[in-house]
């Protein structure tokens, strides 16, 4: 009789035993399922990626770039009378808003009607030299009625164009 329900409980342990192992491997097979699932995903997401790369180098190429440039905005060549020494700059130009204002956009607004005290801007193109007989040709008139007098053009040389 002992050795019957040893039998018994070994043979249920047997079916304990191969239930745990289906079960395991029914994980084992669904984790690997997943497994390939994600690996495809990761996939997929590097060939978006390495189009979207593609796609930034050919939007960031400089020839392209300066194509749409030159069609679509108004720029002009730099002239090499546009740069200067950076002691030749202007003063810096006046506060418009004092640092303990209470409404300082309010103070700019109004302080946008006054003219303001320095001229800052480009440097005037180069003088042509009169020639003789021909009083015509002269230097621009000077506005800045605050600069030196060993300045000659009003807008003391910021390299900025006019536009």
């Amino acid at each position: 009789m002992i050795l019957r329900i040893l039998n018994l409980v070994v043979i249920g342990a047997l079916i304990l035993a191969a239930a745990y192992v289906y079960r395991i491997k029914f994980d084992s097979t669904v984790q690997a399922e997943r497994l390939a699932k994600i690996r495809g995903e990761v996939r997929r997401e590097r060939d978006v990626i390495a189009a979207l790369r593609a796609t930034w180098s050919e939007l960031e190429n400089p020839a392209r770039i300066e194509a749409l440039a030159k069609r679509h905005l108004p720029l002009k060549q730099i002239a090499p009378i546009q740069f200067d020494q950076l002691n030749q700059l202007p003063e810096r130009p006046p506060q418009l808003v004092k640092p303990d204002s209470a409404d300082p956009i309010g103070e700019v607004i109004e302080n946008l009607e006054e003219e303001p005290a320095s001229v800052t801007g480009s440097i005037w193109p180069p003088v042509p030299t009169p020639q003789a007989g021909n009083p015509a040709q002269a230097a621009p008139p000077a506005t800045n009625s605050g600069a030196s007098k060993d300045i000659e053009a009003p807008a003391a040389k910021s390299g900025r164009l006019d536009r």
